[in-house]
């Protein structure tokens, strides 16, 4: 199926660009998110009509990404959790842990933002955790875990 990018979209395009996906990623994922419209002739006039709108709206949203990620830079997230004696957690912390306590400390971050290479956390140290504001706005983090005994 062809599609307008409405948004840029990671391994796709970028705002504008017609392209050929499956047809399941295109009605299940990009139409209903608002990502993508299908590429009729009719919406392709529509969009030329409201390029310069959703550019300057993809502008703006880059722009306060970017803000929000010169705060965010550097930041340490610390957390508690119950630990054995050797520095092993009974449990782990995971990226819906470290988006919870960036939101109570005042950024507002999603799960899905937060991106852990290294899978949870299973250990008391700091850690490093990349933090994608934006497609184009990933910022680094330290997550500070620290033990409490039972």
């Amino acid at each position: 199926m062809q599609i307008i990018l409405l948004d840029k979209v990671v391994n796709l395009g970028n705002l504008g660009e017609i392209v050929r996906v499956k047809d399941g990623y295109a009605r299940n994922f990009l139409i209903p998110t608002g990502r993508a419209r299908r590429a009729t002739a009719s919406a392709k006039q529509e969009f030329e009509a409201r390029r310069a709108e959703l550019e300057k709206a993809a502008a703006a949203k880059l722009a306060e990404c970017q803000a929000i990620g010169e705060k965010l830079a550097g930041t340490t997230c610390k957390l508690t959790q119950k630990a054995g004696v050797d520095g092993r957690l009974f449990g782990s912390v995971t990226n819906a842990d470290i988006a919870e306590e960036l939101t109570k400390s005042g950024f507002a971050v999603a799960k899905s933002q937060v991106r852990m290479p290294n899978g949870p956390i299973k250990t008391v140290s700091d850690s490093t955790v990349s933090v994608a504001l934006h497609t184009d706005v990933v910022v680094d983090i330290t997550v500070s875990v620290y033990g409490e005994t039972a």
